[in-house]
C-alpha cells in the first residue's frame, strides 16, 4: 500500500513538475508593431525610453512612428512608406482631430473607419516673461498673482499697448528698447502660432467666434500680424531664444506650458540659472492645445489603451509637461521642478473650427 502511495506521490510531482517547465519554457506572446502617422510636438514623448519599454512589456507593443503634418493627415491617403494602413492617427492641434471626424471633402481622399478616438494629451497656451516687467504689468493691475500662479487679467490692455505701437518706456520699463510686443511663432506656419491667433480672435470678438463673425475681426487681427514683425517658424526656436537672449531680445513670448516643464526635467542647470527671473503668465482666459488620437485598426485600438496607463501618463506629465486624464486629475503640480503652475486651468475659452482658423490664415498669407 504504501509502494502504491509513494508511487501516486511520485506520478502527481512528475505531472506538476512538467506542467512549471512547460509554463516556463513557454514563450511570450509575440510582441505586436503599431504605427502610426503623427503630428508634431510630442516627438521626445513618443521616442521615451521607459514609455517604450513599458508598452513592450505590459502590452506587447513596438511602437513605430512616421512624422507628418496635421494638414497632410486629413487630406492625403493615411498609409505608410510601404502602402500599408496607419493603425493610428495623432494629431497635435485638435481642430485636425474634430475636422477629420467630418465626410471627407472633394480634394481629400475617403476617411478610414475610426475604431477610437480620445484626447491624450493637452498644454495650455501661456505667456513668458520676465520678473521686473511682470512687476511693472502687476502695478498696472494687468498683471494679478493669486498664490503663486500670475494671471493676465487684463489681455485686452496688452493688446492694446500692441495695436497703438506703445513703447517699454512708455509705461515706465527705461530699460527694454522698442514697441511692446508678444513675440509668438507664425500663425500660417506653426500651430502654436495659429492656436494663438486663435486666442486673440476670442479676445477682440468678447467671447466665441464663428463663421458669423469672424470676418469682423479678420481685419483687426491682419493689423496685428502686421505689427508683429519677424516670427520663428518653430516653437523649439522661440523660446530657447527666449532663454538664451533674456529680456532685452524677448521681453515677452507666447508659448506652450509643457515647454518649461520640459526645459527643467532637460536642462536643470540652465533651469536653476533662470528659475528666479522668469514668469509664467496665464493669459484669462487662455486656449488649451491638444493632441488626440484615432485608432484605425485592433492593434492601434491597443495602443490607445495603453496611453491611459497610469505610469505612462506620470511620465508625461512630470518629464514633459503635458496634462493628462480628467481636469486637475491625473497629475500633481507639486510633482514637477517648475513653480508657479496652477493645479487647474479654469479660464478658457473654446479652441476655434478648422474652417474659421482657415480664413484667418489664409488672410495673413494675403
Amino acid at each position: 500500500m504504501k509502494k502504491i502511495f509513494r508511487g501516486v506521490i511520485a506520478f502527481v510531482a512528475v505531472i506538476a513538475i512538467g506542467i512549471v517547465v512547460s509554463m516556463l519554457m513557454k514563450p511570450k506572446d509575440k510582441a505586436i508593431t503599431v504605427v502610426g502617422a503623427v503630428g508634431g510636438g510630442k516627438e521626445n514623448f513618443l521616442a521615451d525610453p521607459e514609455i517604450l519599454k513599458i508598452l513592450h512589456d505590459k502590452y506587447n507593443i513596438n511602437l513605430k512612428v512616421d512624422n507628418w503634418s496635421n494638414n497632410k493627415l486629413i487630406k492625403d491617403t493615411i498609409e505608410t512608406k510601404d502602402k500599408k494602413a496607419y493603425d493610428f492617427v495623432f494629431f497635435s492641434d485638435e481642430r485636425f482631430y474634430e475636422y477629420y471626424k467630418k465626410p471627407a471633402a472633394q480634394d481629400e481622399v475617403p476617411r478610414q473607419k475610426v475604431l477610437k478616438s480620445q484626447i491624450v494629451l493637452s498644454t495650455p497656451i501661456v505667456v513668458y516673461s520676465w520678473d521686473s516687467i511682470c512687476d511693472t504689468l502687476m502695478d498696472k493691475g494687468i498683471v494679478k498673482k493669486v498664490g503663486d500662479t500670475y494671471y493676465i487679467e487684463d489681455m485686452p490692455k496688452v493688446l492694446s499697448y500692441i495695436e497703438s505701437n506703445t513703447k517699454w518706456a512708455d509705461i515706465g520699463i527705461k530699460d527694454i528698447y522698442g514697441k511692446i510686443n508678444i513675440a509668438s511663432t507664425d500663425p500660417v506656419t506653426s500651430s502654436p502660432g495659429a492656436t494663438y491667433y486663435g486666442l486673440l480672435a476670442s479676445i477682440m470678438n468678447e467671447g466665441y467666434v464663428d463663421e458669423g463673425n469672424i470676418n469682423n475681426i479678420l481685419p483687426k487681427l491682419k493689423d496685428f500680424y502686421k505689427l508683429s514683425g519677424f516670427m520663428n517658424n518653430t516653437p523649439a526656436d522661440l523660446f530657447d531664444l527666449y532663454l538664451r537672449m533674456g529680456k532685452g531680445a524677448y521681453p515677452m513670448i507666447v508659448d506652450y506650458e509643457k515647454s518649461i516643464i520640459d526645459f527643467a526635467n532637460s536642462n536643470p542647470d540652465g533651469f536653476n540659472r533662470v528659475k528666479d527671473k522668469i514668469r509664467i503668465l496665464y493669459p484669462n482666459p487662455t486656449i488649451w492645445n491638444s493632441h488626440c488620437i484615432m485608432s484605425f485598426s485592433e492593434e492601434g485600438t491597443t495602443y490607445v489603451d495603453a496611453l491611459a496607463d497610469p505610469e505612462i501618463q506620470k511620465i508625461a506629465w512630470e518629464r514633459y509637461g503635458f496634462r493628462t486624464g480628467v481636469v486637475g486629475g491625473q497629475y500633481d503640480v507639486k510633482s514637477v521642478p517648475v513653480g508657479g503652475i496652477p493645479q487647474e486651468i479654469t479660464s478658457v475659452t473654446r479652441g476655434l473650427q478648422k474652417e474659421i482658423y482657415d480664413k484667418i490664415i489664409e488672410t495673413l498669407k494675403n
